[in-house]
């Protein structure tokens, strides 16, 4: 029963980590933007604050769950 709910949480966990994933912006669009003079925009200031600094933040911890999840159901 343990192990049944486990998996469970563990697709819902790599569902939710691969729209994380597909949420955020390619590393391409950032570097267009500081070619082209858009590097000292307000967004690029407050990088830390920006959406994509969220995901960012939220694809590691969900990736960390993902693991240890997976080492858990494993080992059960």
């Amino acid at each position: 029963m343990v192990k049944l709910i486990l998996s469970i949480v563990l697709v819902l966990c790599s569902l939710v980590l691969i729209a994380v994933v597909m949420l955020q912006s390619g590393k391409s669009a950032g570097l267009s933007g500081a070619i082209a003079g858009g590097a000292d925009t307000f967004l690029s200031k407050n990088k830390a604050k920006s959406v994509d600094a969220k995901l960012a933040k939220m694809t590691k911890w969900v990736a960390i769950a993902f693991m240890v999840l997976a080492l858990v159901v494993s080992l059960l």
